[in-house]
């Protein structure tokens, strides 16, 4: 019997970029037929990092024009999508509550089923849209606000293997660029410094690389950064421009050192499963530099696993992956009604413990 094709609009406002996007899928295929997004970098730029507040407003102001374009591109109107999904967590709770109060307008509206998608499931299952992968693979969602390694079992059961204790490495990238007077985000900026930089003239720490298992921490190695630049203007005054580099390159170093050995960790956990197609999936905006893309893909190559990376459009936050994250979750069973509510917290891996520094409200992520 042939599946059935259903028509999603996906809708993601979990941070600081407006999104709408509509996808096709039958079966175990998607087909991308829009995806728009609104960045609103030029509002946050003067204050070094996302003001939530700000945030907030834009979607607000950007929602409803990001839906349209997405359905004007896509050639569909609401009549013809078959059910709307909608980031409800985790993220800055003002722009999620934006994103699930159009969507539960729209559902009510339009008769339409309503789906709730954690924002992480949908970058977790970007590579089942991109490459079909088969469950289970192993997955690093390396981004601004989460860094952890997953194994998808199913597309509503995700294994955590090890995360980040503090800060993920996207926001390691954010503190160093504003340390060193680049612009935000920082992930491109310090890249595009540490081409131009010795790598081994700063011997930065690799944090927890002495301990066992997968989990990760990147706050030493930003206040390591801070610490060398200090002490170059206490003797010089300043920076050179090759200083600057040279910081750069020795950090991104270190962030890719880091990754790659606990990647290679969690691979060889994950290959303990005899998967019957072993891959190694990166997604989230910090896959998109590409050195750290280099050193993972390495990785993947020397345990003799395959390595699969989106294309670095989907590696962001896209409206795309939530549309396709819906359909996975509609596929499962019961969908959200009226009542459904944003949240800030969500973790994938609900029976896992909470990881260190997630504070009195519980697990980010």
């Amino acid at each position: 019997m042939t599946a059935a094709v259903t028509t999603i609009l996906g809708i993601e406002s979990s941070c600081d970029d407006t999104a709408a996007a509509v996808v096709r899928a039958q079966g175990d295929t998607g087909t991308i037929l829009s995806s728009v997004v609104l960045g609103q970098a030029d509002l946050h730029a003067a204050f070094g990092g996302v003001v939530p507040e700000i945030a907030a407003r834009a979607h607000v102001e950007k929602l409803d024009h990001a839906v349209e374009a997405a359905l004007a591109q896509a050639g569909v109107g609401l009549s013809g999508i078959d059910a709307i999904a909608v980031t409800s967590g985790p993220g800055l709770i003002g722009g999620v509550l934006s994103g699930v109060m159009l969507a539960r307008g729209l559902a009510a509206a339009t008769g339409k089923p309503l789906l709730g998608v954690n924002h992480l499931a949908g970058h977790a299952l970007t590579p089942r849209l991109t490459d079909g992968l088969a469950f289970p693979y192993l997955m690093l969602l390396v981004s601004g606000g989460h860094c952890q390694f997953l194994i998808a079992h199913a597309a509503d059961r995700f294994e955590r293997l090890g995360g980040t204790i503090d800060d993920a490495p996207g926001e390691a990238f954010d503190k160093v660029a504003k340390l060193l007077g680049l612009p935000q985000p920082g992930g491109p900026p310090v890249e595009a410094e540490a081409l131009h930089g010795d790598p081994s003239r700063f011997d930065f720490p690799r944090p927890l690389l002495d301990r066992p298992g997968c989990d990760l921490s990147f706050s030493g190695l930003k206040t390591a950064v801070l610490r060398e630049r200090d002490a170059l203007v206490a003797v010089q005054g300043g920076l050179t421009v090759q200083d600057r580099a040279d910081l750069c390159a020795a950090f991104q170093a270190a962030v890719a050192a880091v990754l790659a050995e606990k990647s290679r960790r969690a691979v060889r956990v994950y290959s303990g499963l005899n998967p019957a197609a072993p891959a190694f999936a990166v997604a989230g905006g910090v896959a998109a530099n590409t050195v750290l893309r280099t050193a993972l893909r390495a990785v993947a190559d020397s345990e003799g696993t395959a390595f699969v990376a989106p294309p670095l459009r989907l590696c962001t936050d896209n409206a795309a992956m939530i549309a396709w994250a819906g359909y996975e979750r509609m596929r499962l069973g019961p969908t959200d009604d009226r009542t459904l509510t944003p949240r800030s917290r969500w973790p994938l891996d609900e029976d896992a413990a909470p990881m260190l520094g997630a504070g009195r409200r519980g697990a980010k992520a």
